[in-house]
């Protein structure tokens, strides 16, 4: 409810919205890499790799297209700090699903993603809007 309530703002929304293209897109990069890695690495391995590739398209997404906010080297920095979190949260998941729910390797990035997703866009909204004085 708390998120429901959060993006009932038409500002947010719109940004939710750009969020979830935007997104999408950078998904989309980080699974092809994932499925081209499973090949030669663990599952494990394959997704760490291809999450830290999608990082810095993720930071580009989030600033021009979906916050539109000035590119900065101070959030640049710490967007994977961010990240973090959201990877942790994601492999977790993913480690959940491969090895006690039995779903196939291949699909469970798909679940991390939308279970994460909540929590990916209010932290990345938190740092995009951040305003440190200096």
């Amino acid at each position: 409810m708390l998120l429901a309530r959060a993006l009932s703002h038409k500002h947010i929304s719109a940004e939710a919205f750009r969020f979830l293209i935007g997104g999408g897109i950078n998904t989309l990069l980080s699974y092809a890499i994932y499925w081209l890695l499973l090949p030669l690495l663990s599952y494990s391995f394959a997704y760490t790799i291809s999450y830290a590739a999608a990082i810095f398209t993720g930071f580009a997404i989030n600033s021009r297209f979906v916050f539109r906010i000035p590119w900065s080297w101070r959030k640049l920095a710490a967007f994977p700090l961010v990240q973090l979190l959201n990877y942790l949260l994601g492999l977790g998941t993913v480690i959940v699903c491969v090895h006690y729910v039995g779903i196939d390797m291949r699909v469970a990035p798909v679940l991390a993603t939308l279970i994460v997703l909540p929590a990916n866009f209010l932290l990345t909204r938190g740092l995009m809007r951040f305003r440190a004085d200096g």
